[in-house]
């Protein structure tokens, strides 16, 4: 495998990288690898947990949840004689 040097890493990439190292109980090695494969797109990618669909239907804000629920409002009573 092939090696390089580093140089001018600045105290605070340094103290992220440790901390990191110490956090997922790897060598300094390989959690600078691992962070240079994820800056450079290479390999696995955790992948965030989603619990709605707002990446792919987009949100509301405020007035257009207003807008909604005022036009759906007729939806919410019962028709009392439909229900004999």
């Amino acid at each position: 495998m092939t090696q390089i040097t580093v140089r001018g890493l600045s105290s605070e990439m340094e103290r992220a990288l440790r901390e990191r190292s110490r956090r997922e109980g790897v060598s300094l090695n390989k959690a600078a690898l691992a962070l240079l494969r994820e800056g450079l797109g290479l390999g696995e990618r955790k992948r965030k947990k989603q619990r709605d669909l707002s990446s792919i239907v987009g949100e509301w804000d405020e007035q257009q949840a207003e807008e909604f629920d005022e036009h759906v409002e007729v939806f919410e009573s019962i028709d009392e004689e439909l229900w004999r």
